[in-house]
């Protein structure tokens, strides 16, 4: 497809011209780029970042929200990519947090201009209204169904913890939500506390109830190899589990 066609269906659906643009090339180029931390780079074979940003649509211009993403590792791909004119803002649960991870990435945000860093309690997040044009949540979302009294999490309502990110999101705004794959067993609580784990159906219906329609899905992390009775950090599967990919988008 030409540039022009590009920005042409770009506009069609409402993007500005800054983001109308898609950025394979772009996307590509920053996860190639010498300067990414060696041990995100690790990760890539088991995270496909280029075929996942690439699905999600990541665009130049976008305000991005990068949920649970202190990590750096797709702060660091989708900052470039996005540019001068986008930003990065990564969302950290104060319960994720210490001072070493504060100061690490306070030394990536010096160097990355257009990345910044936010944290609130993992069961009050607090990322404002109608802010951003995308969201990514890797590996992550099962934790909402998570208790823990040491790490002090606290038992939450996916539903009002999904209102929040509704609200956070643009019209038209692109969630790219990635998870482990469980198993239906009709209780997620015990499935997570045991596994880390969650059954996509229940993921699906939990983003579709909080208004979020569901745009398309992937299976290219998807891997027939897991039995799904791992534990996800069990060294037998981790890195290699079975994924779900989703690409939701709030309405216009």
């Amino acid at each position: 497809m030409k540039a022009t066609h590009i920005l042409l269906a770009g506009l069609a659906l409402g993007l500005s011209p800054a983001t109308a643009y898609a950025a394979p090339d772009a996307i590509a180029t920053a996860v190639a780029a010498p300067v990414r931390t060696p041990d995100n780079v690790k990760l890539d074979e088991g995270r496909k970042p280029a075929e996942v940003l690439s699905f999600f649509g990541l665009r130049k211009g976008m305000r991005v929200i990068d949920m649970f993403g202190a990590n750096q590792y797709w702060a660091e791909i989708m900052a470039p990519v996005v540019g001068p004119r986008g930003k990065v803002t990564v969302w950290q649960p104060t319960q994720f947090l210490n001072d070493e991870r504060r100061a690490k990435f306070a030394a990536f945000a010096k160097r990355q201009k257009n990345v910044t860093l936010i944290s609130s309690p993992f069961e009050a997040p607090e990322l404002g209204a109608n802010k951003y044009d995308f969201m990514i949540m890797n590996l992550d979302y099962h934790d909402v169904y998570w208790e823990n009294s040491e790490r002090k999490i606290v038992r939450m309502d996916p539903d009002a913890w999904l209102k929040v990110l509704f609200a956070a999101m643009k019209p038209g705004a692109t969630v790219g939500i990635i998870d482990h794959v469980a198993l239906p067993n009709g209780d997620t609580r015990a499935t997570v506390e045991k596994l880390h784990r969650i059954d996509p159906e229940v993921l699906k219906a939990d983003f579709q109830r909080a208004g979020f329609e569901l745009v398309g899905v992937r299976n290219f992390l998807r891997n027939p190899a897991d039995d799904h009775t791992l534990l996800v950090f069990n060294p037998a599967i981790r890195g290699k589990t079975d994924r779900v990919v989703y690409k939701f988008r709030k309405p216009r």
